[in-house]
């Protein structure tokens, strides 16, 4: 059933329409409307004891981005601290074992924390503290944003809680550890499948509790409004670096862009600054899993219906009764029934487009970089190498392709080795 607060599906304490009242906008930077609508996407679905928190978080957001000093502050720590910017580098053997388009990897792995969710958890965390909120609470799948969130309140001295389902602590267990080590109450939550939407549904449940003294890191381009915009517009440095050094390095823009999805943070932070460049192609990829079956994957747009959950509008993969179906992915971070609002909007739009990888695809392409590059990949950042390899390959050499690379596969090579190990057992 939907997210739930003490048995009530979420969708009945509706408060704010998922369809816009405008006309839909045309530019980029006109997204979202007032209410936090893409489209008919979006919008807030959340009880009551949330809306002032939302209010409040939106007014705070909306201050902050126009403001210099905060600005100023959030790029020093994110040169300093994070390592920003992030290399684009060119994967020469990766593109000549393709024989097509040359691949560029847009470095995010390089990020302290080892991937691009530092930049949020960075700016969030900054955010609270100027709101007041000492107690910092996050949802983790892979565990990188649970570790980014760990490291910048450790950095600012704040409480720090993640919940993380237990089946995801077991194959991320680097990452917990990694988690405590800087100071955060790692809470592992056995309901369900014991992943990420279950991760999510504590954290809303501490929110509601603890909504006066509590700020809640959301890690993707998720929830409600502000969350998406806001989530977005942290990681559009990723986007910017890249088409300037595209730029500087080819004298062009690319051909195409790819980038996974899961809530799609990492993927709009590449995609936003190229929307009105038409020329650009966009891919997100999802998680293929075991193939396209009921409960072997986490594809939402190969079989995902529109719906309500953990509060927005958008294509969730559920039954007809609107129970939301299990999921399931290689990857942590993509095992999720839900995508992003802006998203959906986008691929309705014909922007942006969408594929999947599988399992097997990925553990492949995971082996195939590590041994042509010298660079492990996350699993996550795999399933779009995995379709960036096919793309190179069907487009001529005079193209290029960038390749998000969102995050380092420390976490996930003990993982890969025992599944290997089955493999070949």
């Amino acid at each position: 059933m939907p997210f739930a607060f003490d048995g009530v599906p979420i969708y009945r304490y509706f408060l704010m329409s998922a369809t816009s009242t405008t006309s839909a906008p045309i530019t980029p930077t006109q997204l979202p409307d007032a209410a936090g609508h893409f489209g008919a996407y979006g919008g807030v679905f959340v009880p009551e004891t949330l809306m002032t928190a939302l209010s409040d978080l939106t007014k705070a957001y909306e201050k902050a981005r126009d403001e210099p000093a905060f600005q100023k502050e959030l790029r020093h720590h994110l040169k300093e601290f994070a390592g920003r910017p992030t290399e684009l580098y060119f994967a020469e053997r990766l593109t000549q074992h393709c024989g097509g388009a040359k691949i560029y990897f847009k470095r995010e792995d390089l990020l302290h924390t080892g991937a691009h969710k530092i930049n949020n958890a960075l700016a969030q965390a900054l955010l609270a503290k100027r709101m007041g909120k000492k107690r910092i609470i996050a949802e983790t799948g892979a565990g990188q944003h649970g570790v980014a969130t760990a490291a910048a309140c450790a950095k600012f001295g704040l409480e720090c809680v993640v919940y993380m389902g237990a089946h995801d602590m077991e194959r991320q267990a680097l990452n917990v550890f990694r988690m405590r080590l800087m100071g955060a109450e790692v809470r592992g939550v056995e309901a369900g499948q014991k992943t990420l939407k279950e991760a999510i549904n504590e954290a809303m449940r501490d929110w509601v509790t603890n909504v006066r003294s509590t700020h809640y890191i959301l890690g993707t381009a998720y929830g409600s409004h502000p969350y998406p915009m806001m989530v977005r517009d942290f990681h559009r440095v990723i986007g910017q670096e890249a088409k300037e050094q595209i730029l500087a390095r080819e004298g062009r823009l690319p051909d195409e862009l790819i980038a996974c999805v899961g809530g799609g943070s990492n993927a709009i932070g590449l995609f936003f600054d190229f929307l009105s460049d038409a020329n650009v192609r966009m891919f997100g990829v999802e998680a293929g899993g075991l193939g396209i079956s009921r409960g072997d994957h986490a594809a939402r747009f190969a079989g995902g219906r529109l719906g309500v959950l953990q509060g927005c509008k958008t294509f969730i993969l559920q039954d007809t009764d609107g129970q939301i179906e299990l999921t399931h992915s290689v990857s942590a971070g993509l095992d999720y029934a839900a995508v992003g609002p802006e998203h959906a909007y986008y691929r309705d739009k014909g922007r942006i487009e969408f594929a999947y990888a599988t399992d097997d695809e990925v553990l492949a392409a995971f082996q195939l970089c590590s041994r042509q590059e010298g660079i492990i990949p996350a699993l996550e950042s795999t399933h779009a190498l995995v379709h960036g390899m096919k793309r190179a390959k069907a487009l001529g050499k005079d193209k290029i392709v960038i390749v998000n690379l969102s995050g380092r596969g420390d976490k996930d090579v003990q993982q890969v080795a025992r599944l290997l190990g089955e493999q070949h057992a």
